[in-house]
Order: structure tokens, then C-alpha cells, then sequence
């Protein structure tokens, strides 16, 4: 500090400093350092643009309703994947048994970090950026950290919205175009298009109608421009929807919230009535219980919580910021932690009646075909007419009179069986074929609908659903970007948002490429897993080990009027860092024990192949890690070393409605101390020693604070609840 500063100067004379944080608060009207003897900034005070200031703090925007929140908190995390990503998880990892461990993750990371970060976001009022900055700014690269993420999933997220347009579209039309393959004609002779007779209509339609898909990701092929368009509209109803802030997104949450579960419960009493839904949903909830021991199985479970719930990105800090601070945010965590698990349930019964009703069709289409080719070897002598059972009728053969006769011929031929080429047709082996993401909305899906009678009304109902799930946690991603950089930039609110948006639809035409996909494919991947991970460990830290576990249930019990339950206090100090700890040492060791890469669409084989990625794209996955890493230990720097500043410019104290908001920067850690308190706290007598408005928890008088074990930022934050400069 420079020696001719006004704080020097006091500290070196014999005058007693005699306004204590006690005196402040013993003032019934505000008091701020700007206009009174202790403006010790050299700053002169401006009366309009503090009265701004104060006007910004009050006038912060507020949801209409509490049930306009839970459902716009609803929307943001139930996405898209509980639809295509919970189901899969499931068939994969043991059917029912793999509820167990999901649930188990939920309950001792899910709820408590959920809870946690509603809670800050409702208590200081800010975006990830400020909640960040105001409780340790060493971490304040955590806010930025979690905006960059959010721009890059937000860039692919919209991509699929935009594909869900398209099909959207395109199903107002009967029969539906995926429903047949498409003729082509050489000349004088009309066949059906080779690439789509090797594979399958929904197949076809996906890769070589809707992506136009090229073989690898080093194939640009250029802009394929009804992707383009779709886009575009994806983007555009995003900067609609955020336009205006919460009082538009919020009211657009009535219908993408509620009507997801519309379409769900729809599909779900249609499925139930398909031929072999009940096959589907008894496969889901036949537990593999040796599934629940595989460590694996574990891994995808926690990180499935993680993503489901939205922690981390920002979201759902900064819906909560527009709370009131006396509104119960347990009860919320609670609510929508649990509605979010049920959602995940209830779409994976859908998924699995669909799938039943699918896996029946195409084993009956395998029994035809295989019973075709039996009859073709009788009527060539190669079979016996003895080797069929007396009962079997091939103009009505079941599934079971085929699995009689094929056991019957494997045993006989089963020197040459493998040379007739028949295939086994157990429902088993259909229901087991694990599908997800893309595969399953757009490939398994829409081949199954197919089938449905009036299919174009249920294609229609699905993709609008997809849309509005898409949507809700568009909404969300988005104002992890935009409430946290208008928080703390102060810029206009409609500017910046279409900017951004015009911003990311230019830099996401990398996937409206033909290679497009295998770019979507990779940012899923790789850009969010690690980074987001280490935010929420970092989250975690920050509150219960940095700003103190203890202080923030005290200050959590003045602000819901109820502690919270001891659960919360160990699961925040212990359990859940060393599960977020294994997950990330897990996520790591998976990366290195499986190389990068992806399924590329081979058009000339009209079949998938696994292909890794090539040095230039391992440098853009690398970059993206990095990139989103690197605000945590930038940050971190420069404000350990005091390079840049806390996040303020002015030190200024206002005592207003019970609530301190508070200010500081540019003062070194003993200087705050000898500021606030003098350079002893007995030196600092206090005309009300019993007034308390608001001290940190642990704190039973104004003098204990300037022992506070966080130093600088332990003392000094503990006195806000709202930070000055509120939007």
C-alpha cells in the first residue's frame, strides 16, 4: 500500500479509530464509506451513478411464481438425456439392478452438490461468476471455467435440436419418408438404392438424407444447408426465448416443461398396448445383479447423476439468483433432483416398451427370411423333409416352431451347420442390442414408429417432444452464460444475447458440415466430462473447506429458517470431493486406456467402423480440455500474486434492510483488518456491542470476526448476503 494512503496515514497517527463494524451496524439508515469520513479510495462520490447502483441491487429480475422456477429448474435437467441416455445405461448395465447404484449416487452426490449450488446462487444473488468471486476469489476461474463449458456444449446441444427440426418437419407427410427405401433408376431398370438395401430405410434416411454424412471426419465435404437452416431456426428460437430475460424464458418453461411429459405418458400408454411391449419392459426390469459389482457400472451411473442434474455449467445457479433469499431451496434440490430420477424411469419404460414392440418385429421379419431359406434347402435335398416336426407350418411359423426346428438341424448338420448360414432369432439377442443418443432417437425410434398405426401423429408428438426437451436445457445452458457475464460486465442484456447467438451459430457451422456429426460426436465426448468434473470438486472445496462448512449451515439456517440436516454437512466435507475424486481419476483412466475416436458411416460398405481420430483432431480435443480448464489456475495466479484485483474496484459498506453488502479490493491482508477493526480490536470500542444483524456462523461478536480462519476472504465475505452491484 502506498505510505501517503489516508489508511497509512490514520495507522501512524496517535488518533484512535473509533467506527467499528459494530458502529455501522448500529445505524438504522445507510451508511456508506463514499460519503463519510472512512472513504479512504481518494474517489469522489457520484450521486447518480451510486443511486444506479442501488437501483441495479433492488431491482434485480424475480420469477413470476415459485412453480414457474421449479419447472424452468425441471426443463434445464431433464434433457435429452434421460431419454436416450438413461435408457441405454440401463439396458447396458444390468436392467433393473442398474437403478440401484443410480439412485445410491443420487441421494450422496446429486442432492447434496445440487443442493449446494442452488444455495449459493439463491444467497448471493449472482451468476457463476460472482457467486464464485465473492465466495473465494482465488476460484473466482471456477465461474468463467463453467461459461466456457456451457458455450461449448450449448454450440453441439442446439446442433441436435436443429436435426429434431428436421424430422420434425418431415414427418407431415404419409407414409412416413424413412418408412421405405428410396428407388433409384439406371437407366430403363428402377432398383432400390444399394446403400439403403444394405443397411436399413431409418438408416438410410438418417445418414445419407438427413447428414448427407461423409466417411471420416478429414472429409469436410462442404456445408450441407438444410442443416444449415435448421440451425439457424434452432438459434433463433434460443435467442427468442432468452431475449427478455426470465419473465419470457420463464413462461416459455409452462410449455417445454409440461409437455415433454404429455408426449411421454402418451408414448407409454400406446407402448403398453404394442404386441411385445411387455417383453421390452420385463427385460428392463430383469436385474443381471453381477452388473451392480462391476466398478464400471458405478462410473457411468455418477456420471450420469452428474450431467442429469446440470452441476456445474451454471445453469442452475444462475435460475436460483433470481430467488427471493427466504425461499426453501432444500425443499426445491429435493423436488427436482427426485422429479428428474422418476422422468429417467418413466422414459426408459417408453424406450423399453417401443424397443419390445420393435425387437418383436424384426425377429419375426428374421423368422421369415430364415424359414425362406429352409425351404429353399428342402426343395434342393440339401435338408431332409425328416429333420421339420409334424406340426411345423411354414405359411404360420412362430418364433418358438422356428427355435424347435433350427436346434433340430444344428444338432444333424453339425459338422456343416455354419455353411446353411440360418440365424438363431431369439428376442434376447434383439432386446440386448444396445442403442443410445442418435442411434436410438433417430435410427431405432423412428423405424419403430414406423409400425405405429397413424405413425406421422406419433413422429410428430416425438420430435416436438425432443424439440422442447432440447429447448429447456438450451434455456438453461445459455443463462449459465448470459446471467453471469451481464452480472459482472454489466452489459446490455438483449445486445449481448444476440450477439452470443449469432456468435455461436457462425462458429457451430463446423457441425453442418457433412463431417458435422463426428465433430458433435467429439465435443460430447471430451469438452465437458473432465472440465466439469473438476468444477464441481473446486465448487465443493470452496464451500466446505475454504468458506467453512460450519458457516455456510449457519448461515443457510438464517437464511431457510431451519438447519439443514447433519447428512449435508458430511456429504459436502467428505463424501461427496472423494466421490467426484475417484469419478475424475476414473474419467482419466479411461481416456488413456481407450484411445479417442468414432464411429464413422462408411457409404460403400453401408455399415458404421470404428476409426480413431487423426493428430489434428487429438489437437482440437486436447485444446478443448485445456481451454475449458484454464480459467481455474489463471485466475488463480493472478490473484494470488495480486495482478488483477478481487473482482471490485471500490471498498464501500452499505447497512440496508438488514443486510450487509460489502465490497473490497486493492488492500492487503493486514490493512482490511487494522481498517475494519483497528489495528487492535480492543483499541475499537463499539457504542452497541450487543447489535448483531448479521455475523458469519461461529461468530458471536463483531471483534471474533477478525480472527476468522479464512483470512482476508474468510472475514470479509462472511458480512454479505448480497453483493453491491446486483442486476
Amino acid at each position: 500500500m502506498p505510505k501517503n494512503s489516508k489508511v497509512t496515514q490514520r495507522e501512524h497517527s496517535s488518533e484512535h479509530v473509533t467506527e467499528s463494524v459494530a458502529d455501522l451496524l448500529a445505524h438504522e439508515e445507510p451508511v456508506d464509506y463514499k460519503r463519510s469520513v472512512l472513504n479512504v479510495t481518494g474517489e469522489t462520490w457520484d450521486k447518480q451513478k451510486d443511486g444506479e447502483e442501488e437501483l441495479d441491487a433492488e431491482n434485480r429480475p424475480a420469477w413470476n411464481s415459485k412453480l414457474q422456477y421449479i419447472l424452468a429448474q425441471i426443463g434445464y435437467s431433464v434433457g435429452l438425456g434421460n431419454v436416450w441416455r438413461f435408457p441405454y445405461l440401463c439396458q447396458k448395465n444390468g436392467g433393473g439392478a442398474y437403478l440401484v447404484p443410480y439412485l445410491v449416487l443420487l441421494v450422496i452426490i446429486g442432492l447434496p452438490l445440487f443442493f449446494l449450488e442452488l444455495a449459493v446462487g439463491q444467497r448471493i444473488r449472482r451468476g457463476s461468476i460472482g457467486v464464485w468471486n465473492y465466495i473465494c476469489p482465488r476460484l473466482g476461474g471456477i465461474g468463467y471455467a463453467s461459461c466456457l463449458v456451457c458455450f461449448f456444449v450449448g454450440l453441439y446441444y442446439n446442433v441436435i435440436i436443429g436435426w429434431s427440426i428436421f424430422y420434425f418437419f418431415k414427418s407431415f407427410q404419409y407414409p412416413l419418408p424413412w418408412s421405405e427405401c428410396p428407388v433409384v433408376t439406371n437407366g430403363s431398370v428402377a432398383v432400390v438404392e444399394p446403400e439403403c438395401e444394405r443397411s436399413s430405410a431409418t438408416t438410410y434416411f438418417w445418414y445419407r438424407e438427413t447428414l448427407d454424412i461423409s466417411n471420416s471426419i478429414s472429409e469436410s465435404g462442404g456445408l450441407n444447408w438444410k442443416m444449415t437452416l435448421c440451425l439457424l431456426v434452432a438459434w433463433s428460437l434460443v435467442g427468442l426465448a432468452m431475449i427478455k430475460g426470465i419473465q419470457s424464458s420463464g413462461k416459455v418453461m409452462y410449455f417445454s416443461s409440461l409437455f415433454p411429459y404429455v408426449v411421454l405418458v402418451c408414448f407409454l400408454v400406446r407402448g403398453l398396448l404394442l404386441r411385445g411391449a411387455v417383453d421390452g419392459i420385463m427385460h428392463m426390469f430383469t436385474p443381471k445383479l453381477d452388473k451392480m459389482l462391476d466398478p464400471q457400472v458405478w462410473r457411468e451411473a455418477a456420471t450420469q447423476v452428474f450431467f442429469a442434474l446440470g452441476l456445474g455449467f451454471g445453469g442452475v445457479i444462475a435460475f436460483s439468483s433470481y430467488n427471493k433469499q427466504d425461499n426453501n431451496c432444500h425443499f426445491d434440490a429435493t423436488l427436482v433432483s427426485f422429479i428428474n430420477f422418476f422422468t429417467s424411469v418413466l422414459a426408459t419404460l417408453v424406450v423399453f416398451a417401443v424397443l419390445g414392440f420393435k425387437a418383436n418385429i424384426m425377429n419375426e421379419k428374421c423368422v421369415v427370411e430364415n424359414a425362406e431359406k429352409i425351404l429353399g434347402y428342402l426343395n434342393t435335398n440339401v435338408l431332409s423333409h425328416d429333420l421339420i416336426p409334424p406340426h411345423v407350418n411354414f405359411s404360420h411359423l412362430t418364433a418358438k416352431d422356428y427355435n424347435e426346428m433350427y436346434r433340430v438341424i444344428m444338432t444333424v448338420k453339425e459338422g456343416h451347420f455354419k455353411e446353411l448360414g440360418l440365424d438363431p432369432c431369439l428376442l434376447e439377442d434383439e432386446l440386448n442390442k444396445s442403442v443410445q443418443g442418435t442411434g436410438l432417437a433417430f435410427i431405432a425410434f423412428t423405424e419403430a414408429m414406423t409400425h405405429f398405426p397413424a405413425s406421422p401423429f406419433w413422429s410428430v408428438m416425438f420430435f416436438l417432444m425432443l424439440i422442447n426437451l432440447g429447448l429447456g436445457s438450451m434455456i438453461g445452458t445459455m443463462s449459465g452464460i448470459t446471467t453471469p457475464i451481464i452480472d459482472t460486465f454489466k452489459v446490455r442484456k438483449e445486445v449481448f444475447t444476440v450477439g452470443s447467438c449469432i456468435f455461436a451459430f457462425v462458429v457451430g457451422l463446423i457441425f453442418v458440415q457433412r463431417s458435422g456429426n463426428y465433430f458433435v460426436t467429439m465435443f460430447d465426448d471430451y469438452s465437458a466430462t473432465l472440465p466439469l468434473t473438476v468444477v464441481v470438486i473446486l465448487e465443493n472445496i470452496a464451500v466446505a473447506w475454504i468458506y467453512g462448512t460450519k458457516k455456510f449451515m449457519q448461515e443457510l439456517t438464517e437464511m431457510l429458517g431451519f438447519r439443514p440436516y447433519q447428512f449435508y454437512y458430511y456429504t459436502w466435507k467428505y463424501v461427496s470431493p472423494i466421490c467426484m475424486a475417484v469419478l475424475m481419476t476414473a474419467s482419466i483412466i479411461q481416456l488413456g486406456v481407450s484411445p479417442p475416436g468414432y464411429s464413422a458411416w462408411i457409404r460403400e460398405e453401408a455399415a458404421e467402423k470404428f476409426l480413431f481420430y487423426p493428430t489434428w483432431a487429438m489437437a482440437i480435443l486436447i485444446s478443448l480440455i485445456i481451454l475449458a480448464s484454464l480459467p481455474l489456475p489463471l485466475v488463480f495466479i493472478l490473484r494470488q500474486f495480486h495482478l488483477v484485483s478481487d473482482g471490485s474496484n471500490t471498498l464501500s459498506v452499505t447497512y440496508k434492510k438488514g443486510r450487509m453488502m460489502k465490497d473490497i479490493s486493492n488492500l492487503e491482508d493486514n490493512d482490511e483488518t487494522r481498517f475494519i477493526l483497528s489495528k487492535v480490536p480492543s483499541e475499537t470500542p463499539s457504542p452497541m456491542p450487543t447489535h448483531r444483524s448479521y455475523l458469519g456462523p461461529g461468530s458471536n461478536s463483531p471483534m471474533e470476526m477478525s480472527s476468522a480462519p479464512n483470512g482476508r476472504y474468510g472475514s470479509g465475505y462472511l458480512l454479505a448476503s448480497t453483493p453491491e452491484s446486483e442486476l
